[in-house]
């Protein structure tokens, strides 16, 4: 969710809260001043009808409220000392209305000329509870009429104090260490904004001195490690076709020359790792997996033919991904190839290829490989000598780098690898 959203969800809930909270006491105590206002005014009537019936004593005769808002009846003197004026709602037929009303009615007692009465006078609340109603209505208008105003007010007045936040997320995004790009500038004079700007600058420049530093580094290793390396190897084979040498010595360095190897092979997988890991492979293209699986196959014939290997290729889909051709093929490359060496006499493979995915099966060793480790620098098949280990381990920074998923299972008896190409899918 968007800042600018979960602000707008806080700021809803919380004028939800208080204006929920102030409603039912503003609805209680409007009900409450409304009633007492009633009261009073029912008093008041009820003080006015025993004054009036002072000069018209038929006023005594009203036992039923007829037309009029009030009635009275005789009661002894028992009843009337002993009697407390109420006032209650309740609801009542009216004739003007032809249906039942709620009403607000007052018992009373009154003496005349040593006899006893009880005064019942009524006052209709009908409009008193429209008047509740609309208040309540009021309310909650006022209620949407905030919420709405917020959400302009978010969406077109904050979202523009956040521009220079948004500007710079975006110049993040796309900023590349390999380009040189200049440093990040927005045009804001918010504090917290060029704060922000600062320290992205600061981190920037703190990983372009690594980067720099790291590029150099590999590009150095790369020419200063090789160099020795084939001279080694050069200068030991030379010595190798020498007549005077014995079949002991010539063993010895044969060794020599395969160990020499190894380590050029190691220094290569290392220098590509760190490459990988940097993130030094910048361009991109449009690439057919399924191309470029069954190109580098037909490199491994002759070897799958020793072998006697059975190959079956599914292809459901065309998988069609963007990314450093280089890089695509060293996956595909390290895991094809591992199928083959790591198989068995008469083996198979099983290749399929969807729309999403890339998966890779073989036979060989019977059980079923550590699949928290496999990917780990340096893991591989002891009894594999040429091994570097690093195979697996290019091909997981490989996919970390394109943010894709690569995994292993053990399922009937075959080595499963499958990567997911689904975030650099060209659906162009």
């Amino acid at each position: 969710m968007k800042l600018l959203n979960r602000s707008l969800v806080y700021i809803t809930t919380v004028f939800f809260v208080v204006i929920g909270v102030w409603s039912v006491i503003f609805y209680f105590n409007l009900k409450d001043e409304i009633r007492d206002s009633i009261d009073d005014g029912i008093d008041n009537n009820r003080l006015l009808i025993i004054i009036k019936v002072e000069s018209d004593s038929t006023l005594l005769l009203q036992n039923e409220f007829g037309g009029n808002n009030f009635k009275i009846r005789p009661i002894s003197k028992q009843e009337a000392l002993t009697f407390r004026d109420v006032f209650k709602d309740t609801m009542m037929y009216r004739l003007n209305e032809n249906d039942l009303e709620p009403v607000r009615i007052l018992h009373s007692a009154f003496e005349r000329n040593n006899e006893y009465y009880k005064l019942t006078v009524i006052s209709s609340l009908v409009e008193e509870d429209d008047l509740i109603e609309d208040s309540f209505w009021s309310v909650v208008s006022l209620f949407l009429i905030l919420v709405v105003s917020i959400i302009v007010v978010n969406n077109i007045v904050l979202r523009k104090v956040w521009n220079p936040f948004y500007e710079i997320l975006n110049q993040l995004k796309t900023y590349r260490l390999d380009k040189n790009e200049n440093s990040i500038e927005i045009n804001s004079k918010t504090k917290e904004f060029i704060q922000l700007q600062e320290a992205s600058n600061t981190l920037i420049n703190r990983s372009k001195e690594a980067y720099f530093s790291q590029k150099e580094f590999t590009e150095n290793a790369s020419h200063e490690l090789q160099t020795p390396i084939a001279i080694i190897i050069g200068n030991l084979e030379m010595l190798l076709e020498s007549p005077d040498l014995k079949d002991k010595d010539a063993d010895i360095i044969a060794q020599v020359i395969n160990i020499a190897g190894r380590l050029k092979r190691l220094n290569n997988s290392l220098l590509l790792l760190a490459k990988i890991e940097n993130k030094q492979f910048f361009e991109e293209e449009t690439t057919s997996i399924n191309e470029v699986a069954k190109s580098l196959i037909s490199n491994y014939d002759d070897l799958i033919d020793f072998k006697e290997i059975k190959i079956e290729v599914l292809e459901s889909s065309d998988l069609m991904v963007k990314i450093n051709n280089s890089l695509v093929e060293i996956l595909l490359s390290n895991l094809i190839k591992n199928s083959i060496f790591h198989n068995k006499k008469e083996g198979k493979i099983k290749i399929k290829i969807s729309a999403e995915e890339f998966v890779i099966c073989n036979t060989g060793n019977p059980k079923a490989l550590d699949s928290k480790s496999i990917f780990n620098r340096f893991v591989k098949d002891q009894t594999k000598t040429q091994s570097t280990g690093l195979g697996l381990a290019i091909s997981n920074a490989i996919c970390k780098s394109y943010n894709l998923t690569i995994s292993y299972e053990f399922t009937e008896d075959l080595h499963c690898f499958k990567i997911n190409f689904k975030n650099i899918l060209n659906l162009d």
